[in-house]
């Protein structure tokens, strides 16, 4: 997994609250194998008009403004829906290394510290503000600083947000579930070889 220590990027909004797993990444698509390849379908049936391939010119990603961007601001209950970890797949394979958002579904919340996608829970008040920056704004780029913990502009904007130690940890030092097993590699061996199988 690819840590995430501090990172600079353009930032995208997505005005829409509930914004679910389905939406994300939809389910003719789930058929890969691998994680990779997702990003090309991410919240398809809003980028693509009828017809599935020509760009739908009100939906918010296709704007060129945001054609590059590593951060999403979304509204309240982002990734409702299935459990499915292919919605995380699709926005990172996508480019997305940030989520800001008033909340989150649980399970994709925790779907997101194990594939390296932050995400983060502001107040109301100050993902408003983010809009209202961005929306000023044709090229708002932040700064999400994991290490301090904040997040920052290039016009003075600082924010602090809160994040569980442990995940911190693992994100900045790029530990999915099978990484931190692995940390105990001697323990596990020292086991199997003094257990009579």
């Amino acid at each position: 997994m690819q840590s995430f220590t501090v990172h600079t990027g353009a930032v995208a909004t997505m005005d829409r609250a509930n914004v679910d797993t389905d939406q994300i990444i939809p389910k003719q698509f789930l058929k890969r194998i691998e994680r990779t390849g997702f990003g090309q379908f991410l919240f398809y049936d809003w980028r693509f008009l009828d017809d599935g391939t020509t760009p739908n010119p009100d939906f918010e990603l296709n704007q060129e403004a945001v054609k590059d961007a590593s951060i999403l601001i979304a509204r309240q209950n982002f990734g409702s829906g299935s459990s499915r970890e292919h919605a995380v797949w699709a926005l990172e394979d996508y480019g997305f290394r940030a989520v800001i958002a008033p909340s989150f579904a649980d399970i994709f919340f925790n779907n997101c510290f194990k594939n390296g996608v932050l995400p983060i829970i502001l107040p109301d008040a100050k993902v408003d503000e983010l809009f209202e920056r961005a929306n000023g704004n044709d090229s708002l780029a932040l700064t999400v600083d994991l290490e301090t913990q904040k997040i920052r502009d290039q016009n003075g904007l600082e924010i602090e947000f809160e994040i569980d130690s442990s995940r911190r940890h693992n994100l900045l030092h790029g530990l999915d579930d099978i990484a931190q097993t692995l940390q105990h590699e001697e323990k596990i061996q020292a086991y199997e070889v003094g257990r009579d199988w």
